[in-house]
């Protein structure tokens, strides 16, 4: 497949603090990278870095053949990149259509695209994002992202501090999005295994470098590598947050 992101030599951070090391990783056109690792070992920050809010220290960005190593994060968003951040962002006082068509660029994804993967949201198209429960608002980030139609899609804990029956209403969207839709992504989850059931290639990052790397299938059947690098087991779920 084709690369679409070729993170090279990555090394990144705030101020004089070095978070990111030496980071390098690709994601091909179609493919869902999960990116895991306990608390603290720089996975926001390497999506972060990805979009240009980050102290770059060396090292490369590229997307689609574009060099985008110095350019600011609102050029990379119009270059396709798109984010969904642990707080959301989401317009409280913009109805959930508003939020959508406020953002929305050309392209295959619409809000009634988006209404087919969030039946949800479409129920509660009129009320406001702040009247929103926090699943709901987690939708909404998702498919107000996706209407930037964006080449590469970015998500930072989209399951965290949801309950158990939101969290599987937010996989299975996810799973179609990026199985069946074949949008290309980068995931952070605490639900190690489960978000290995829905991407291709996974990285463990510890310290901020990458010290394992596999496809998603095989990581989620070596339980050696999941309990020495995530503390995760056939019982429980990954203790991993960012």
């Amino acid at each position: 497949m084709t690369e679409l992101l070729v993170v090279r030599d990555l090394v990144a951070g705030y101020g004089e603090a070095v978070v990111v090391t030496d980071v390098s990783l690709a994601v091909a056109e179609g493919e869902a990278l999960a990116l895991l690792g306990r608390n603290g070992t720089g996975k926001t920050t390497l999506l972060n870095s990805i979009i240009g809010v980050t102290r770059r220290m060396g090292g490369t960005v590229t997307l689609a053949g574009r060099d985008l190593t110095r350019a600011r994060p609102e050029d990379r968003a119009l270059a396709g990149i798109g984010w969904v951040p642990q707080e959301r962002n989401i317009f409280k006082s913009l109805t959930v259509e508003e939020n959508m068509t406020a953002v929305a660029r050309p392209g295959p994804w619409t809000p009634e695209r988006a209404y087919s993967m969030f039946p949800r949201l479409k129920e509660r198209r009129r009320n406001l994002g702040g009247q929103l429960s926090g699943g709901e608002q987690q939708m909404l980030a998702i498919a107000r992202a996706l209407m930037l139609n964006p080449k590469l899609l970015l998500l930072d804990e989209p399951t965290e501090g949801l309950a158990p029956i939101i969290v599987e209403e937010l996989l299975a969207a996810l799973k179609r999005i990026l199985r069946d839709e074949g949008v290309a992504a980068i995931v952070v989850e605490q639900h190690a295994r489960k978000i290995l059931s829905v991407t291709d290639h996974a990285v463990i990052l510890e310290r901020g470098a990458i010290v394992h790397a596999a496809p998603s299938a095989a990581l989620k059947a070596d339980d050696a590598a999941l309990d020495r690098h995530l503390g995760v087991t056939r019982k429980g779920l990954a203790r991993a947050a960012p």
